[in-house]
């Protein structure tokens, strides 16, 4: 049974920054394609980037150039480094897994695509 543990959330100013993780605990076979999704209260959970297996990496345009998804193999953990904050990327973030690859194809990875999750954690940007 594969977990992910998310942490790195927390409040920061507009401009600022911060790295979210993601340790996975388990067989790393299932996690062929791996991303972050962020959601706020009402609102669909929607894909903010992926990752594949091979390190091919996929934005929402909303986050491109200011968020960077990688992942380190050695240690199970996935990450996300955000630049640049804005009061839009105030959210409930949340990383996610699946065994097949295919899900990390489109541009933008979709929530029914992805299997297992982590807890969430909250960023808040505030000016």
């Amino acid at each position: 049974q594969v977990q992910l543990m998310d942490s790195g959330g927390g409040s920061v100013q507009t401009g600022g920054s911060l790295r979210l993780s993601c340790v996975v605990n388990g067989s790393t076979s299932t996690t062929n394609c791996m991303a972050w999704f962020r959601q706020v209260p009402g609102e669909e959970r929607e894909g903010v980037a992926s990752i594949r297996a091979d390190g091919t990496t996929k934005y929402a345009d909303s986050v491109k150039d200011r968020f960077t998804i990688s992942q380190d193999n050695a240690r199970n953990t996935l990450y996300l480094e955000m630049n640049s904050l804005k009061s839009e990327d105030s959210a409930m973030y949340y990383c996610a897994a699946t065994a097949a690859a295919w899900p990390c194809f489109p541009y933008r990875p979709r929530e029914r695509n992805f299997d297992i999750w982590g807890q969430g954690t909250q960023v808040t940007v505030s000016s």
